[in-house]
């Protein structure tokens, strides 16, 4: 006769162990995406805020060019260090700047000014987009 043990059988502990392994491998995957996202984020974050270096009506003069930071900025400000100058020649960007555009052109005839935005496109490993708005009197 068999007796009542109070213990798991073979085929009850490896049903266990592949279900919690499998869990193991979900928990991971998702720690290594979040990682991943993470990564992006703070490498996006870097060149946005290089990218505010070429924020400057100066940009809008180069279309189709490859200019650096240094060469953005070096008119506004005195920069005597060399070593803070190869940097800001290192951060180089592919500056686009389709034609401007009207803000509106319905109400253009009533208003003694004219509204109009530019795109200022900087390419690089990621791309971004700003916009130059201006007001010329008519």
């Amino acid at each position: 006769m068999f007796t009542n043990r109070k213990a798991f059988t073979l085929i009850e502990v490896i049903i266990s162990v592949i279900i919690l392994s499998g869990a193991i491998l979900y928990v991971l995957k998702v720690h290594s995406q979040a990682r991943d996202e993470i990564e992006y984020i703070i490498q996006r974050n870097r060149i946005t805020l290089q990218d505010s270096l070429f924020a400057t009506t100066k940009v809008l003069a180069y279309h189709k060019e490859q200019k650096n930071a240094y060469d953005i900025i070096e008119d506004r400000f005195q920069i005597d260090k060399l070593k803070s100058r190869d940097i800001l020649k290192n951060i180089k960007r592919d500056i686009f700047i389709p034609e401007a555009m009207p803000l509106s052109e319905e109400d253009e005839a009533q208003m003694p000014f004219k509204l109009k935005f530019q795109e200022v496109k900087l390419k690089d490993k990621y791309s971004a987009y700003y916009f130059h708005f201006s007001i010329d009197s008519l």
